[in-house]
């Protein structure tokens, strides 16, 4: 079935997946991408939304070197606010509410138009070394696919096991197998592994919901949009809306604690600091006697909604009973409840800047496999190692993004240089040269660099050269243009503001 040796293979169809498949395979190497279901390439396994503080701007950066993430977000879009507004521009950050099935579809059908990549659904149970060096990925049917390298983005598979109350079953996500083995060979190699945790909420039926028991939050009046290239802009939004959870629910939920993994043992490993779950938040933070909950639509057409803020592993009793007593939802109808899910992962000292592991040559990570959480820094990170694997198997200089160009270079010097014991988020306070690394001059500082690897294509480069030449005018016009106060003020004063001197 794979006579011919790929270039690059990627294993994995989550969001680090696809950019490293579609980054490799746009620079020319050969490159397979192998999933366990084909079916939930781009898949949003929690949240349906792209972007947010910090995360908005790796979605620009992911776009101006050529990426889809941005593409795909605008193609998919039902709502787009930009955060931060009361602050300076630098801490603007763009975030968009996403129809969860359409944002899978559309990666999907952007890979399928990429002529270098070709696609495989099994499960890949090991690689293939000789030596020092990958040699390509073993299956589950016992298939060896030979490549130059390889990158792994197992995203939460590996040995995943899912959570509810007491109960516990393998799984990658909620209705998907775990993945077994690849973590095993690589501790006979040398690495060295670790487990983290992760959780999603309930999703919920929209049609049980009382709407006019929240507070409605819409999108801008003026929506933007991710990519720099002509995608389309909204021209109608869905509306999000806000609850608030109360005492009772709170009481509800202690009922539970006795049955919770995270409070009786069963969970051990570290999850995200800065998304708890509903259960570590009123454990921690006992003097609130109420917590906001953000009520998603996950689509244009669909009624399912996601319940932000009410991540869980509490058991699903108590889950649809505390949430039955949040204003706006007495009669909830439940989709799936929420539920914890621990991973394994490998810590990301063990790699260097081009995220090429240190043990293996030409064997790449990238994504939850290294430490992080968030769709956004695995694009970002899946985007880095399918350049940097195409360049090593073409014995290229790699490239690699400083701390001062990019929250992506940030990002990646912080994982190989500090590690992570939780799931690592970018928050804007962690890039020093954060003034200089706005969202709307990513492809300003990115895009050039890029197309001379030959991955943004002459598009992008027209567009940034004409954004820097109109720039640049007006600019000039300013610094030509000068005026008197005698000239100005009376004009000021026509418009009761105050005078210039």
């Amino acid at each position: 079935m794979f006579n011919e040796v790929y270039d690059v293979i990627v294993v994995g169809g989550g969001h680090a997946g696809c950019e490293a498949a579609a980054a490799a395979a746009n620079m020319g190497s050969r490159t397979l991408l192998i999933t366990m279901n084909l079916q939930t390439i781009g898949q949003m396994s929690c949240n349906p939304a792209m972007g947010g503080i910090a995360k908005g701007q790796i979605v620009r950066e992911i776009d101006a070197l050529g990426g889809y993430s941005g593409i795909v977000t605008d193609a998919s879009a039902i709502q787009f606010k930009m955060l931060n507004m009361s602050k300076g521009p630098a801490m603007w950050s763009p975030r968009a509410q996403n129809d969860r099935m359409r944002f899978a579809e559309e990666w999907r059908l952007a890979l399928e138009k990429l002529p270098n990549l070709d696609f495989y659904q099994e499960m890949a149970v090991g690689i293939i070394t000789e030596g020092d060096a990958i040699k390509g990925v073993r299956t589950s049917l016992g298939l060896e696919i030979f490549g130059r390298a390889v990158v792994l983005t197992n995203g939460t598979f590996l040995n995943g096991l899912i959570h509810i109350g007491t109960k516990q079953f393998g799984g990658g996500r909620a209705g998907e197998k775990a993945s077994k083995g690849i973590t095993e060979q690589l501790v006979s190699l040398g690495f060295s592994t670790g487990r983290m945790k992760t959780g999603t909420p309930p999703r919920v039926d929209g049609r049980s919901l009382n709407y006019d028991k929240m507070v409605p939050q819409p999108g801008d009046a003026k929506p933007g949009k991710f990519s720099y290239l002509d995608t389309k802009v909204l021209t109608q939004q869905r509306d999000c809306h806000m609850t608030y959870t109360n005492a009772e629910v709170h009481d509800l939920l202690k009922e539970g604690f006795d049955r919770s993994p995270m409070f009786n043992g069963r969970i051990q490993s570290i999850g995200p600091r800065y998304c708890p779950s509903i259960e570590d938040k009123i454990d921690r933070f006992k003097d609130k006697d109420r917590h906001q909950i953000f009520v998603e639509p996950e689509g244009w057409d669909t009624v399912e909604v996601y319940v932000n803020g009410f991540s869980t592993s509490l058991p699903e009793d108590v889950q649809f009973k505390a949430l039955r007593s949040v204003a706006g939802f007495e009669n909830v109808k439940f989709l799936r409840p929420g539920y914890a899910i621990e991973y394994d992962y490998f810590p990301p000292t063990q790699l260097g800047h081009t995220l090429e592991t240190k043990l293996v040559r030409n064997l790449f990570f990238a994504g939850q496999i290294n430490g992080t959480t968030g769709y956004e820094e695995a694009g970002a990170q899946g985007i880095m190692a399918g350049i940097n694997a195409h360049l090593k198997v073409r014995e290229e200089e790699p490239f690699i993004l400083q701390r001062d160009e990019a929250y992506i270079g940030v990002l990646i010097d912080d994982l190989i240089t500090k590690g992570t014991e939780e799931p690592y988020r970018m928050f804007t306070s962690r890039a020093e040269y954060r003034t200089l690394l706005r969202q709307d001059n990513a492809d300003i500082r990115l895009t050039e660099r890029s197309h001379a690897l030959g991955l943004a294509d002459e598009e992008r480069l027209r567009n940034v050269e004409r954004k820097v030449s109109q720039s640049s005018k007006l600019v000039g016009f300013f610094k030509k243009t000068s005026f008197v106060p005698e000239e100005v003020n009376p004009i000021l004063d026509t418009l009761d503001s105050r005078q210039v001197t």
